[in-house]
């Protein structure tokens, strides 16, 4: 009798449940270390094994060096070696990425995402050599951010075949929406890819990527560990029915484009982080966004009744 394949567990060098986590400001919109190492510190609990800080949740865009330094270095001493702290690098001026990352490097973390530049479109050529330069200028493994949605701009298939060659791009966090053509550079490339639309996680982990980078695991990181020890068990069924029962979560948080304000509102309303202030152009939910978060939030038990 033929013996039933034993599930092949992709390589995680970057984990498997990363939380792209948000960056707590003071009323005064200074940034609040130590509510953000509270944070972190919540989310590793809670069972994620990587933790992205500076990325488009956290704000990138409007954080500066010292602060971003800052914050590294807070959560790297508070967690510890529980968790791979991976720091954004992410800018449309090559050389200010560069100086990120190396400020990343100093404060310790251990990964780099690094998001294709944004607003000015470059060529791919342009692409290719702007992301390489921030991988030559550091000694940490790197995560592509390929969300031509935001960026206005794709990582091309050989483009991304080029950046596959070098020594430190390790993965891809894919938030293209396209898992068949992810499942196929996945293959093509080896490198590793990690989900970067929470609405398909599932989807993506049935495939073979490596694991989530999410938003919504600011409230059901713990669910998302539950997916994948299903799927590295061969358990698809088991996994598809967590997906099933986060989707409401997803919905509520993701809907609206709006993830970093939806995710700081609703630590605020579980009461992990004392203002849900967002820096400009962001700005706070209109009243019935609010409300609607913290109907959902309550009946899907991640509030008190």
């Amino acid at each position: 009798m033929t013996q039933p394949a034993t599930p092949r567990v992709p390589s995680r060098t970057f984990g498997s449940v990363a939380t792209a986590m948000v960056t707590p400001f003071h009323e005064d919109g200074s940034i609040d270390v130590d509510t953000g190492v509270a944070v972190a510190v919540k989310l590793v609990d809670d069972g994620c094994d990587a933790l992205v800080l500076h990325g488009t949740t956290g704000e990138s865009p409007t954080t500066h060096q010292p602060e971003k330094d800052a914050l590294v270095r807070a959560v790297v001493d508070a967690v510890g070696d529980r968790a791979m702290i991976i720091g954004g690098a992410g800018s449309n001026d090559t050389a200010h990425a560069v100086r990120i990352a190396k400020g990343a490097q100093r404060s310790g973390a251990q990964g780099l995402l690094v998001v294709s530049p944004y607003y000015n479109r470059p060529s791919q050529e342009g692409v290719y050599q702007h992301i390489k330069a921030v991988a030559d200028a550091v000694d940490l493994p790197v995560v592509l951010y390929d969300i031509p949605g935001r960026t206005g701009v794709a990582i091309g298939d050989e483009t991304l075949d080029r950046l596959a060659e070098h020594p430190r791009i390790k993965a891809v966090k894919d938030a293209t929406g396209n898992v068949p053509a992810g499942f196929e550079r996945m293959a093509r490339t080896g490198l590793e890819f990690y989900s970067g639309d929470d609405a398909l996680n599932f989807d993506w982990l049935a495939h073979g990527a490596s694991g989530v980078i999410s938003v919504v695991g600011h409230v059901v990181a713990g669910d998302y560990a539950e997916m994948v020890r299903a799927v590295d068990a061969g358990d698809l069924p088991g996994a598809r029915d967590v997906a099933a029962r986060l989707r409401p979560v997803v919905a509520g948080m993701m809907g609206g484009g709006q993830g970093a304000v939806m995710a700081k509102h609703a630590l605020h309303l579980q009461g992990v982080i004392p203002c849900p202030v967002v820096r400009l152009p962001l700005v706070r939910p209109a009243d019935a966004e609010l409300d609607a978060l913290a109907t959902m939030l309550r009946e899907e038990g991640l509030l008190p009744a």
